[in-house]
């Protein structure tokens, strides 16, 4: 496994203070920013477009991995905008499309690292035929912050690791906290994105680092 990472989810930021609040989290020692693009097709809400993975790559350079999950239909549409924009990481829905494949190709030819996500009730079939820079176990069914983690997830994390092997990032998305990130460490998550347990805190920087820790104790 590469390094164990959290990924706090701009979705529960105040987006009102939206640079204030990556700031904080990144003056604490996130290197990963998580960025949820929602079109209110593959799930109801709308959230954010390239714009704002373009403005936070202006305001923080390379100082941070912009990690961006797609949760929309026909992802293909949108690989060049992203990608352009500044993400280091594009990941799709295995759902949202017919051709992972083609999409995948299509991410890499901008430099830019693949990743396919899964929802709770969705197979894991897609990571025997296609090859991935990251893998993402969704905990929660997608499409709003703050859900509980589904109890059930670790025993498919593991089927993950097993099926992509060791040297591909697993990130885990939903729910995750300093009591689950143990639990999905165990299991074979490298990367974990936490939102709400992050921004819906008194203070955001002490819980990221809450978090971290838990999650490295377990590593």
């Amino acid at each position: 496994m590469s390094s164990i990472e959290i990924a706090p989810s701009i979705l529960s930021a105040d987006f009102a203070r939206l640079h204030d609040q990556v700031a904080t989290v990144v003056e604490a020692g996130a290197t990963w920013v998580h960025i949820d693009v929602m079109d209110g097709v593959f799930v109801p809400p709308i959230t954010m477009g390239p714009i704002v993975v373009s403005a936070l790559r202006e305001a923080f350079g390379d100082r941070v991995v912009l990690d961006c999950h797609l949760m929309i239909d026909r992802p293909e549409r949108q690989v060049d905008a992203f990608a352009q924009a500044g993400a280091d990481v594009i990941t799709f829905h295995a759902e949202a499309t017919a051709h992972s494949h083609r999409v995948v190709q299509a991410i890499r030819e901008h430099g830019v690292k693949a990743g396919i996500a899964v929802c709770p009730g969705t197979p894991l079939g897609v990571f025997e035929e296609v090859e991935v820079d990251l893998a993402l176990c969704m905990t929660v069914n997608p499409g709003w912050g703050g859900q509980p983690f589904i109890p059930t997830s670790p025993a498919k994390i593991e089927r993950m690791r097993a099926l992509v092997g060791p040297d591909v990032a697993l990130e885990v998305d939903g729910g995750v906290d300093a009591r689950t990130a143990p639990v999905v460490v165990q299991a074979g998550a490298d990367k974990l994105v936490a939102g709400s347990a992050v921004f819906s805190k008194p203070d955001p920087a002490a819980a990221f680092r809450e978090i971290e820790a838990a999650a490295r104790g377990a590593a």
